[in-house]
């Protein structure tokens, strides 16, 4: 969905990011690519767990929103996992704020949208679909891991063979979270 000339890419690339669905299986990167877009759009990242909030943690998020808007001109990122989770009262609560501009609000689900989510939220959002990651894409993934020396292993220089990372990918069933090795030395 970021690839050259794709929908995604050329609104983050004209800083025209609209409010955003990301339904996909777990792994995908949904977590991961609300973080890069809201870096990319000098945006406020703000995630939120359905699971753990309600309407008063809500309430208190868009207005600390608010409060960043109009200080600073920029826009707050809330990137709401598991959205579908909220019922459809708190979903209503983000109406005024994804209208208003003060948020871009980018769920993620593993749920079709399409009955998760109320019909007033969803005709606000674009919907972009996250498919199963690929062993290549996986092994991909782990390679880069391996060689990240601030963020991943590389400062340990692990020796990994291809052969062990293609096996690590091939039991994922496509999460790239669960690729784990753990004797690297």
């Amino acid at each position: 969905i970021l690839g050259p000339g794709r929908l995604l890419r050329r609104l983050i690339l004209e800083g025209s990011l609209p409010s955003a669905i990301f339904w996909g299986p777990p792994g995908t990167g949904k977590t991961t690519l609300a973080g890069i877009i809201a870096d990319c759009c000098n945006s406020e990242f703000v995630p939120f767990s359905a699971v753990t909030s309600g309407i008063k943690e809500i309430r208190e998020v868009m207005q600390q929103a608010a409060r960043f808007r109009s200080g600073s001109g920029r826009r707050t990122v809330l990137f709401i996992d598991e959205i579908h989770r909220f019922n459809r009262a708190q979903q209503d609560a983000f109406l005024p704020f994804v209208e208003n501009g003060t948020i871009v609000l980018i769920g993620a689900t593993t749920e079709n949208p399409s009955f998760e989510i109320n019909s007033a939220l969803l005709s606000r959002v674009k919907v972009f679909v996250l498919n199963q990651l690929e062993e290549v894409e996986v092994v991909a993934i782990l390679k880069a891991a391996i060689e990240d020396q601030e963020r991943g292993l590389g400062r340990m220089s692990p020796v990994v063979s291809d052969e062990e990372l293609q096996y690590l990918a091939r039991h994922t069933g496509g999460d790239a979270r669960t690729a784990q090795y753990r004797d690297w030395e």
